[in-house]
């Protein structure tokens, strides 16, 4: 079943950043978008997440043009209900504790926080912590888990291992590998990390204006 589907996506800002890129994410799959600082790797994964209209071209979520056919107030709907979204800036709460700010999303979804996930990303000692207390790995798992915790059918993540040692990171991405399979989601992600990039189904590069697939 196909979740994402964008055509002929063009963006600019005072200077190229991309044309003609075409792509399509399926349940159970992960594509993973790799390419130097400033190739529009962020960009992309913002106009693919409702954040940002592109220049040119069609995105549909769940076989809907999204940026045609909805309000402001939809695209809030389905980044809250339906996509998860992990930034390389956390956003988390910084006044709450960790514990806080995953419930957060468990509350507006009314989903239960995922004991197992808790475990698998080794935060359960830091729960009680208010984020400021926290390492920038440890935000970014609490992050990552919040996000999780909404059930999203296709998880977008930016760098979502950048703040995090080779063998954590590798956990956190079974973590998420395991999410895709067994909640038939799927997983669109950006990073510098080749060797990352190689574990998710399909790899592309972002260069010379293109979309380029590697595998």
């Amino acid at each position: 079943m196909t979740l994402l589907e964008a055509t002929n996506i063009s963006h600019s800002f005072d200077y190229p950043l991309f044309d003609d890129v075409n792509i399509k994410l399926h349940a159970q799959e992960s594509i993973a978008v790799v390419g130097v600082s400033g190739s529009g790797k962020s960009t992309l994964l913002h106009i693919l997440s409702t954040l940002l209209a592109p220049k040119q071209g069609s995105v549909k979520l769940f076989g809907q043009e999204i940026y045609t056919k909805n309000t402001q107030k939809q695209l809030l709907h389905i980044r809250r209900y339906k996509i998860g979204i992990v930034f390389q800036s956390h956003y988390l709460f910084k006044g709450f504790s960790a514990k806080e700010n995953i419930e957060v999303s468990s509350l507006l979804v009314n989903h239960p926080i995922d004991e197992e996930i808790i475990k698998a990303f080794g935060i359960e000692r830091v729960l009680e912590k208010r984020v400021t207390e926290l390492s920038g790995g440890e935000q970014q798992r609490v992050s990552i888990a919040r996000v999780l915790t909404k059930r999203p059918k296709i998880l977008f993540a930016d760098e979502p291992t950048g703040n995090l040692d080779k063998k954590t990171a590798g956990a956190v991405m079974d973590v998420l590998f395991h999410y895709v399979q067994d909640n038939d989601a799927a997983l669109f992600l950006v990073t510098h990390d080749l060797q990352l990039a190689q574990s998710c189904s399909k790899v592309y590069r972002l260069e010379d204006l293109r979309l380029k697939s590697l595998q």
